[in-house]
């Protein structure tokens, strides 16, 4: 097993205030933890390098852009020596923003936001079921997101 970095308390609170809101600048975190900006620019550049941190981004609500259809799906596959070539497709659909590789009955089990459940059907039927490999897929079509957050830092 790799050697896990060390994270200290104040490491900790850089962690747990950027999670929050990845756009506070430096000079408030530098005040919350109670230590020099140059400190805390040098903490977060040694997270990122260590990749504690991996980036930071702007969350696009898919409801607000007219995609108001989110479904996970179970895809079994033929074969697994398939992996490879059926990860590859499934890049290719826009629609698929994760897809994690699973133990259990699933092969891959991949999260689709779609405009609606016309959408989701035409991308089941013209693209995901076309994928050579797919054996099959069962869906489930979330009828609302309760919460979602960032894994907590303790």
């Amino acid at each position: 097993m790799a050697d896990l970095p060390h994270i200290d308390e104040l490491d900790k609170k850089i962690l747990s205030l950027v999670s929050k809101n990845a756009r506070i600048p430096y000079l408030e975190v530098a005040r919350e933890c109670n230590v020099s900006g140059a400190a805390i620019h040098q903490r977060i550049q040694r997270l990122m390098k260590l990749n504690v941190i991996t980036g930071s981004e702007f969350i696009i609500s898919p409801k607000s852009i007219g995609y108001g259809t989110c479904a996970y799906m179970g895809v079994f596959l033929e074969k697994a020596a398939l992996y490879d070539d059926v990860l590859k497709k499934l890049r290719e659909i826009p629609e698929i923003v994760e897809c994690h590789y699973t133990t259990g009955g699933y092969s891959l089990f991949i999260k689709m936001v779609t405009k609606d459940n016309e959408h989701l059907k035409n991308v089941l039927s013209d693209k995901l079921q076309k994928i050579e490999g797919i054996m099959r897929t069962e869906t489930f079509i979330s009828l609302e997101e309760n919460f979602k957050r960032q894994f907590p830092i303790t």
